[in-house]
């Protein structure tokens, strides 16, 4: 088992980095209940910093296939108004969102596709004024992750429950930095590296994206007056956070009416208890026209048949191969860390706040700039140490942007 003491630095950083908790500020945890004693020791920490309310949003993996596999579709399908307005009360109030990620990779394997699909769309549709209030910024929010024993046994498979978890720690604590003297300072460190990359190219303005690897030809066209983002944010009270920890990418939106060919995974997706593997998507004008998987082709399907906006790309992420979770070598079956591995897309909703002005448009101004607009926003990791990016400025010229999966530009600004 973890140090007491690591947990407590983890938990401190995940408050002060993290959602940054604010005096008199409420804090809403998303948790496992195989992390409990984790969570009491952040709500523990929480409260001494000042916060004026702590709330736990239980999870119980067991609980929850235990409802696929007994529920009628009705209940499957339905999201009760008093979770949504619970969760749209503490957004209301200012509160900071902590996610804690622990999910085991194949928790619904074997349950039908189309009822977690159904589930799926059920919550996205339930919760769409709530995310309006994390996706554009307007509250702080962030998501981090603890081993539990099914997903570590996932991710170290040769190894006993016990030890597997004791590995998933270690493989934890090092890539969040927990290892540091300073976490804290080690991030700041951090969020200031991956500030100036995308401050640069901010700059760089690319009209496009031209990527090439084994079974991917694929090209992104970049909206007029496009943002990158990376590392830190800043809510619409001036709080800086971070939502993901860890992070390692700088990211963008693609247009969505501008995307073609076809671009295959990297890692294997896990997505609604399921695994997706050896797939790839073909795109013509930015919509999804072809498909197929070697694993979880028909969750691949549904997913992609959520709705319109769902076969259409919402972000564009850069992840050089040097990453710390990358040279880990490990496969984490969660997407919080294995899209910090390799440069990665996603399916779904874009982040108005990629585009100037796009978190004050209205839903028909950001269409007409080429922002995606979906119920689902799904990440997949696409890059490796074979992948070539090119970018084409305004004046047409191309440049090299990525050569055998890491930096071919200068983005440390020196």
């Amino acid at each position: 088992m973890v140090a007491r003491e690591t947990m407590e630095k983890y938990a401190d950083l995940a408050l002060r980095t993290g959602v940054n908790l604010q005096q008199n500020q409420a804090l809403m945890i998303n948790a496992p209940i195989e992390g409990s004693d984790f969570t009491r020791i952040v709500a523990r920490k929480a409260y001494e910093m000042g916060a004026k309310n702590v709330h736990i949003n239980w999870a119980d993996d067991e609980l929850t296939r235990l409802k696929y596999e007994n529920a009628p579709d009705e209940v499957i399908g339905h999201v009760p108004d008093w979770k949504v307005d619970m969760q749209e009360s503490f957004a209301e109030d200012g509160a900071a969102v902590l996610s804690i990620k622990a999910t085991d990779p194949d928790l619904l394997k074997g349950i039908d596709s189309a009822r977690v699909a159904m589930a799926n769309k059920a919550s996205a549709e339930a919760m769409q004024n709530f995310r309006q209030y994390t996706m554009n910024d307007r509250i702080t929010w962030s998501i981090i992750a603890i081993p539990t024993g099914d997903w570590a046994q996932k991710v170290f498979p040769g190894k006993s429950r016990e030890e597997a978890v004791a590995s998933l720690w270690d493989a934890i604590v090092s890539i969040v930095r927990v290892d540091k003297d300073d976490p804290v300072a080690a991030w700041r460190e951090h969020n200031q590296t991956l500030e100036t990359a995308r401050e640069i190219l901010n700059r760089k303005q690319y009209q496009k994206l031209i990527y090439k690897a084994p079974g991917t030809d694929f090209e992104i066209a970049l909206p007029k007056g496009h943002l990158w983002k990376g590392g830190s944010a800043v809510s619409e009270q001036g709080t800086t956070f971070n939502p993901n920890m860890p992070t390692e990418e700088v990211f963008t939106m693609p247009h969505k009416y501008a995307v073609n060919g076809t671009v295959s995974n990297t890692k294997p997706l896990n997505y609604g208890g399921n695994v997706i593997d050896g797939f790839s998507l073909t795109f013509k004008d930015g919509k999804v026209v072809d498909f197929q998987a070697e694993q979880g082709e028909e969750t691949l399907k549904h997913l992609l048949d959520t709705d319109e906006g769902s076969r259409r790309l919402g972000e564009v992420a850069l992840v050089p191969d040097e990453s710390p979770v990358s040279q880990s070598g490990l496969i984490f079956y969660n997407t919080l860390f294995d899209e910090n591995a390799s440069c990665h897309i996603a399916l779904g909703k874009a982040y108005p706040t990629n585009l100037e002005g796009g978190s004050g448009m209205t839903n028909e101004e950001l269409d007409q700039h080429g922002v995606n607009d979906s119920l689902s926003h799904v990440d997949f990791m696409i890059g490796s140490d074979q992948l070539d990016i090119d970018g084409v400025l305004e004046d047409g010229t191309t440049e090299a942007v990525f050569r055998n999966g890491t930096w071919a530009i200068d983005v440390t600004g020196k």
